[in-house]
């Protein structure tokens, strides 16, 4: 069993990104600008996206946070997201969710500039991305897809699950699983919590990707032998041995299945770097055109 490394990938790609935005502002050309929308006080989504804002520092990107009261109304929301729609300074922000059960996160997403999108989540760049045009890829899955390609994971041919449909991961990861390209070229099946006989679809995964979002819901009895396995699960787990007091569990029952598989992401250290390796190299492109 191998480890996929998602932080150490994620750093990798950092590194790959300092060495280009000094390149860039050695032109003269100005460093990209990557702000974020938090909304209330959700202790998971303010550690995630004071990553964001530490990962830019560190790269020499420039961000802005912008920090809301959990009662702002949906207006006023609407109002930033237009204000970072003409900001010129700004080449991508998100809306980190999720919003508070007053405010249409659809309405959100709608709102804002596909060309800004770096989360990749509005409809035109999902759009894209189903027909194989340039866009702005969802971070999570284009993150996992880094994640295969810099392991050089083979896919074509193999046989892919993704359990959970959800419009963030398990819907797009399917799709790009599935296009002609590399990582891709796969045969992929998208289960779900109503799928029938549930064990066996897995079973026959040489690619398990699980954001179903129950803790360790995958146990080694579900995993073929050599498959490899992408967890995109996080949960916090009271634990007293802990200094903070918790532990952090994946979708997987990591220490069973990882006795089984060729390749595993853990949890922390797997996916959630790379989501935010994908949202810095997606703030990258909309600075600059490319990657």
């Amino acid at each position: 069993m191998q480890i996929l490394d998602g932080k150490k990938t994620s750093l990798t790609i950092q590194e790959e990104l300092t060495k280009k935005v000094k390149l860039l502002t050695s032109k003269g050309k100005k460093p990209p600008h990557l702000a974020a929308i938090l909304v209330g006080d959700n202790g998971a989504s303010r550690t995630y996206v004071n990553a964001k804002v530490k990962a830019c520092q560190r790269i020499g990107f420039q961000s802005s946070l912008i920090e809301l009261d959990n009662n702002v109304s949906e207006k006023v929301l609407l109002d930033e997201v237009r204000k970072l729609n003409t900001n010129s300074s700004v080449d991508g922000f998100i809306v980190q969710l999720p919003l508070p059960s007053h405010i249409n996160e659809n309405k959100v997403i709608l709102s804002i500039d596909p060309n800004k999108d770096v989360d990749g989540f509005h409809p035109e760049n999902i759009g894209k991305m189903t027909l194989g045009m340039p866009s702005f890829l969802p971070a999570t899955p284009n993150g996992i897809m880094e994640l295969l390609k810099r392991y050089d994971i083979p896919t074509e041919g193999k046989q892919t699950v993704v359990l959970g449909r959800s419009n963030i991961v398990g819907t797009p990861i399917s799709i790009l699983m599935s296009r002609k390209n590399y990582p891709g070229n796969s045969t992929v099946t998208l289960a779900h919590s109503r799928t029938g006989n549930l064990k066996q679809v897995c079973l026959n995964a040489d690619i398990l990707i699980v954001a179903i979002g129950i803790p360790q819901f995958i146990t080694s009895e579900m995993i073929k032998p050599g498959a490899v396995v992408i967890d995109v699960g996080i949960h916090r787990e009271e634990d007293s041995s802990k200094k903070n007091g918790f532990k952090l569990l994946g979708d997987v029952d990591f220490a069973n299945a990882s006795e089984k598989c060729s390749f595993i992401t853990p949890v922390p250290g797997g996916v959630g770097p790379m989501t935010i390796a994908s949202l810095l190299m997606n703030t990258y492109i909309a600075n600059n055109g490319k990657y």
